[in-house]
């Protein structure tokens, strides 16, 4: 956005596609089990066919979670309690590590900042969830600016993860300020490091304007259509804030869906700016045509910030909860728990 913004053993999971008989048991060393009914142990190893996102079988699946805030300021919102009353009562499928480079990031102390990753992956892992590697580069809006530091993360944390199933790398958070032909030749430059250790990981590319497909900087999709990365098992990342991003927005999302896989890995009810009023009857246009195009969709963000997008209400972070039902969650939190639960 647009702002600066580990129970080792878990059962009953909500699973996108649940595949009769799967179950998933802990190999050597794991210090947890993969739930049953999770969506890892439903789904497998995930691909990109033709437009959608699928599982191992090849069926297309819909993705349903949250984003952490930047784990400079919010890493204490990522505990044992509030992971597992994601993935149990949330029921969420996938988690995002929002992982800034600049603003107090990476670049100050990529040693911390790996190996906090690294940690969130696993714990990620235990409770059968996808997790995003976000490389949230946000100003300069330029990725090239960050392409060294990009090579090295990628190549650390990719190298540690590469035989699980349930990692994709979203490499390049909010584009902004530059072409789009630009922010194709980064990611012709970041995505061979990752498949030289991970040929088959998902990889996430975003799109110019703040990952508006453009819209935000006056294209849309179809310089993406025209000039696509020359690469595989890829898609193209949207994001939208419901109470700013309306019909011309959305309308671009419905015609994107229809040439290119998109994922939606950050969105939010209300401004920008994460913050003011919630617009939950657009929010909600937005997942209807998510849920109908089988687009995965990641709500900002998982903390207690105090902007209306934050989902916990203040101070729950730092008093250790409580982390599941309603009760400590601001309107936006109590909204898009009801939609990651109703599956």
């Amino acid at each position: 956005m647009r702002w600066q913004t580990r129970i080792r053993t878990l059962v009953a999971l909500a699973a996108v596609v649940v595949l009769p008989g799967t179950i998933a048991e802990a190999a050597p060393g794991d210090t947890g089990v993969v739930a049953e009914h999770s969506a890892v142990a439903a789904n497998g190893k995930l691909s990109v066919c033709g437009l959608r996102l699928c599982n191992s079988s090849g069926r297309p699946v819909q993705l349903r979670g949250m984003s952490t805030h930047g784990l400079q300021w919010y890493a204490h919102c990522v505990t044992d309690g509030s992971l597992d009353a994601l993935a149990g009562d949330w029921r969420a499928d996938v988690l995002r590590l929002s992982m800034y480079i600049q603003e107090g990031g990476y670049e100050t102390d990529p040693r911390r900042f790996t190996d906090l990753v690294d940690r969130f992956i696993e714990e990620a892992t235990q409770r059968g969830m996808y997790a995003i590697v976000d490389w949230h580069m946000l100003s300069p809006g330029d990725p090239h600016y960050n392409l060294s530091l990009a090579r090295t993360f990628f190549t650390e944390i990719v190298g540690r993860h590469r035989g699980k199933d349930n990692v994709l790398y979203e490499i390049a958070n909010e584009p902004s300020g530059v072409s789009w032909s630009r922010i194709r030749s980064y990611a012709e430059e970041i995505i061979p490091v990752i498949r030289a250790q991970d040929r088959d990981a998902v990889v996430l590319v975003g799109t110019r304007g703040w990952s508006s497909l453009g819209v935000s900087e006056g294209g849309d999709e179809r310089e993406i259509i025209a000039n696509p990365v020359r690469a595989e098992n890829i898609m193209y990342t949207f994001h939208f804030y419901a109470a700013s991003h309306r019909d011309y927005y959305l309308d671009t999302l419905a015609r994107a869906a229809q040439r290119l896989p998109v994922f939606v890995t950050e969105f939010g009810t209300q401004t920008y700016t994460g913050d003011g009023g919630n617009d939950f009857a657009m929010a909600g246009r937005y997942l209807d045509l998510m849920a109908q195009q089988k687009i995965s969709w990641v709500n900002w963000n998982f903390s207690d910030d105090h902007r209306s997008g934050a989902v916990f209400q203040e101070g729950t972070c730092s008093a250790g909860g409580p982390w599941t039902g309603p009760g400590p969650l601001k309107p936006a939190g109590v909204w898009v728990r009801e939609h990651i639960r109703a599956g």
